[in-house]
């Protein structure tokens, strides 16, 4: 590769890392070309881009990113392949649906909102991950829950204490 080029491929992958939160890590070597087609493919469908490019190459972008991917240095070794997504779990989830099919990709690393998982057994942890909107409506939820139960009480309280007054006021007359 001329140098010319790698200046180019660390420009194009250092825009990358800057856009993307959501950036994994696998290691596809292995695949047969159908299968490793196939993969892209998935990916594809769920909006993932995927880049295959050289280790050195790779951190030198990460370098120049201007944010702090040191965490993932140590998975650069052998095949890397990197996923961009805007989706926390989709390459998470597109990795474990692939691997039912064949023994690879693995995963090395992911880097996300600048949190590092390390290693295949992160897996599980991502595909567990909740998203923003996830996390939204739970907390919107959680916030209607009391509001609720305080409605619900007063009204069934509302219900039993005019019941009560109804019946003192026959006793009365």
């Amino acid at each position: 590769m001329k140098k010319e080029d790698k200046i180019t491929a660390i420009a194009e992958l250092t825009v990358q890392f800057k856009q993307y939160n959501n950036i994994y890590i696998s290691d596809s070597s292995g695949l047969s070309a159908s299968a490793d087609n196939s993969f892209r493919r998935e990916l594809h469908k769920n909006g993932i881009k995927m880049v295959i490019a050289k280790n050195t190459l790779i951190q030198k972008a990460m370098e120049n990113s201007g944010r702090d991917f040191s965490g993932l240095f140590g998975t650069l070794k052998g095949t890397s392949a990197l996923m961009f997504s805007d989706d926390i779990k989709a390459p998470a989830k597109a990795i474990k649906t692939f691997r039912k099919k064949a023994e690879k990709p693995s995963l090395k690393g992911a880097w996300i909102d600048s949190d590092v998982f390390l290693g295949d057994a992160s897996l599980d942890a991502l595909i567990s991950l909740k998203t923003k909107n996830e996390l939204i409506g739970e907390i919107i939820g959680l916030l209607q829950s009391p509001a609720k139960n305080v409605i619900s009480g007063l009204q069934s309280g509302g219900n039993k204490l005019a019941g009560i007054i109804k019946t003192l006021s026959e006793r009365a007359s």
